[in-house]
């Protein structure tokens, strides 16, 4: 196997939050390409179109015209934005502006590093060259099952199975220099189809892992799914935070350019502002993402109904601020009263 097996988060040396909080940059941005999805999982509120049509968010894609905006806004930071992530709710890739999405932030020379999460059904290899073109650092690849049966039950979708492995071939056979990381469900595979996954996408991967499924959507209850999440979503020890790391450090687009606290924010219950009648930069500093902050900090998050049953910062997060708390609330109050 040629693939190395690993997780796509991992936590090396790096400079700790607590040290850098207030950013006056956000390290990461996730912009949504679209927000809806060519299969129904039954592990994702995105799938369930009637609860979907039942919070009334936008359902689509996101129009070139804002996406320019945005990525025009990002002038107005001190920084380069670390990272730009592709993708929130929907499957990225029914945009059909996605390369251009892509080249376009490329060639703006304020992100350093593109990714986007796919489901890879769309991939073909006109579309392979293109993005891979436009210059996407990483595409990671979410593998629903191993064959037409399993994705049948836990996509209540039907793909050609056999053509799906192709594409993905044609697209690390010219990757270029995107890396290539295939991530499968290890709870809805047994150990046979395990070793299956391994041997069918181990050679055409750089990067391959079994993450664990968690309970990412605040809100959300799987659909004929059961889990008992004993571990978190890259097999890292469970841990309750009371702050929030995301937060302080990524900012989050819809689909419709309004702008959410977190990639969690499924719904859009948890609105900070838009993109459309505001810069990023007045976002990101402005009163209503810090008041937010400051709740957090101040060990009031459950004050927020969807913040107190969210579970990504137990599951899904590696990062912890908890311990510097209270210097960061004095920190970012006083932050607040100068400006």
């Amino acid at each position: 196997m040629k693939a190395a097996i690993n997780s796509r988060v991992i936590l090396k040396a790096h400079i700790p939050l607590e040290t850098v909080i207030p950013l006056l940059t956000p390290f990461v941005l996730i912009v949504d390409p679209a927000s809806s999805c060519n299969l129904r999982c039954r592990y994702c509120p995105t799938g369930d179109t009637k609860l979907i049509r039942a919070t009334k968010r936008h359902s689509g894609t996101m129009s070139f015209k804002i996406f320019k905006k945005l990525i025009d806004d990002l002038m107005d930071f001190p920084d380069p934005v670390k990272t730009l992530r592709l993708y929130k709710e929907g499957e990225p890739l029914l945009n059909s502006n996605f390369a251009h999405m892509v080249s376009y932030a490329k060639n703006s020379h304020r992100v350093i590093r593109i990714d986007t999460t796919t489901n890879g059904l769309l991939l073909n290899p006109k579309l392979n060259l293109q993005i891979i073109e436009a210059g996407l650092d990483r595409i990671n690849i979410s593998v629903n099952g191993i064959n037409e049966d399993q994705y049948l039950h836990f996509t209540k979708s039907r793909v050609n199975f056999d053509q799906f492995v192709g594409n993905v071939r044609h697209l690390f056979e010219n990757r270029g220099d995107c890396e290539v990381y295939i991530k499968g469900i290890k709870e809805c595979l047994s150990p046979d189809d395990q070793s299956k996954f391994f041997d069918i996408f181990g050679n055409i991967s750089d990067l391959i892992f079994l993450e664990n499924l968690s309970p990412a959507w605040p809100d959300f209850t799987f659909n004929g799914v059961e889990m008992k999440f004993e571990t978190g979503n890259y097999g890292q020890e469970i841990h309750e935070r009371e702050v929030c790391p995301n937060i302080f450090y990524t900012m989050v687009v819809n689909s419709d350019g309004s702008v959410s606290l977190c990639v969690g924010d499924w719904p859009h219950k948890l609105l900070v502002g838009s993109v459309i009648n505001n810069s990023l930069k007045e976002i990101w500093l402005g009163s209503e993402i810090n008041a937010h902050r400051i709740s957090h900090l101040d060990k009031k998050r459950k004050d927020n109904q969807f913040c107190a049953v969210c579970q990504v910062m137990s599951h899904g997060t590696l990062e912890n601020i908890d311990h510097a708390a209270d210097h960061l609330l004095k920190v970012l109050k006083n932050q607040v009263i100068k400006d």
